[in-house]
């Protein structure tokens, strides 16, 4: 599985579509989401006519760069800090081994036209708050770097989905329902009285607080597979499973990793720059903040039910300590117990102002 979205800001019914480059908003179930295919038709175009030897005119080019899909793509690059030049978006697009996959990304793009998106949809809205809409461009992109994401969350939210052939379906309807889950958990979480009661706390406890909201990237895989009973990589590849698995065995270790992070934050010990590049270490692929959010998920809702994992999600002040009591009963049966968040990160996390 490629690295999703890294940002936590806090992400219908489109199959039969047959011009799905201009769709029209499709609504169900409190999701409106509007499939946006414009940048990779435009690229395939230019694909279709070099295999056939024709002359790629400006035109073409044209259509590529004013694409509703390519310029929000550049405009998040660059807000990135990243290079992003039309000239080597052009070499990207002329180079023989894009050429080579032509017939795959082209396939790839007409089969995620007629995704089933409300399936989507729906596991997404199953695990956040009631009432929560999710309102959502996605655009499926040929690009160079493999990556899937969210962005503009707050203004306009964006699901950038890399095409790749071997993506299934199923693959790509998980894919979105984790980025769909992004975009509903950052409209609706933490609520407004969250909000105001942390804005009351020390500058260095929200900011842990605001490093503990990225445990939603654990909280979307769950939402994702569809509850706590199926694997979060049920339909991704062997290597994909087999990696997460391993990297879930590291549970209690990677846990007081975290927590010597957070402590770090609390004390006055890391910079803004510092704690920032130290989290980014914990997304990896799908690390810590994935694997170790997914599984206190899992033993909060298994425990406590669907109701209270939610309002442990919307408010990040609770979160820790709720794993803690579940974690402490699960404990009493087992000979491998979970490790605990400490005393000491709780009580810094409960400060006031």
């Amino acid at each position: 599985m490629k690295l999703l979205s890294i940002t936590i800001l806090a992400l219908l019914t489109i199959s039969g579509v047959t011009d799905v480059g201009d769709a029209q908003p499709r609504q169900s179930e409190g999701v409106d989401v509007r499939l946006i295919t414009d940048e990779a038709d435009a690229v395939l175009a230019i694909l279709a006519k070099r295999k056939a030897n024709q002359l790629v005119t400006d035109a073409d080019w044209t259509r590529v760069f004013t694409s509703e899909g390519y310029t929000r793509l550049k405009k998040r690059e660059l807000s990135m800090g990243r290079s992003f030049e039309d000239a080597d978006f052009r070499e990207f697009v002329l180079s023989e081994e894009l050429a080579k996959r032509a017939p795959m990304l082209e396939e790839t793009v007409a089969r995620w036209k007629h995704a089933d998106v409300t399936r989507a949809g729906r596991l997404a809205l199953a695990y956040l708050p009631k009432r929560t809409q999710i309102r959502a461009k996605i655009y499926p992109v040929i690009k160079p770097r493999e990556n899937s994401f969210v962005f503009d969350v707050q203004t306009d939210p964006a699901i950038f989905l890399y095409v790749d052939p071997a993506s299934s379906m199923e693959k790509f309807e998980n894919t979105l329902a984790h980025e769909l889950h992004h975009i509903g958990y950052s409209g609706r979480c933490p609520t407004k009285k969250t909000s105001e009661e942390v804005a009351k706390s020390p500058a260095l406890v929200k900011a842990a607080l605001t490093y503990v909201g990225s445990f939603g990237e654990g909280f979307a895989m769950l939402a994702a597979a569809g509850g706590p009973n199926i694997h979060p990589h049920a339909v991704s590849e062997k290597t994909d499973r087999d990696r997460w698995d391993k990297d879930v065995a590291n549970f209690n270790q990677d846990l007081k990793k975290v927590e010597i992070f957070l402590l770090q934050i609390l004390e006055g010990k890391l910079t803004k720059d510092e704690a920032q590049k130290k989290s980014f270490e914990f997304f990896g692929i799908q690390g810590p903040w994935y694997t170790v959010g997914w599984k206190m998920a899992v033993l909060i809702e298994k425990t406590y039910g669907r109701t209270t994992l939610i309002e442990c999600m919307c408010d990040q002040r609770k979160l820790l300590a709720t794993y803690n009591k579940a974690a402490a009963k699960q404990n009493g049966k087992t000979q491998q117990p979970l490790a605990l968040w400490s005393s000491t990160l709780l009580n810094w996390l409960r400060r006031r102002g």
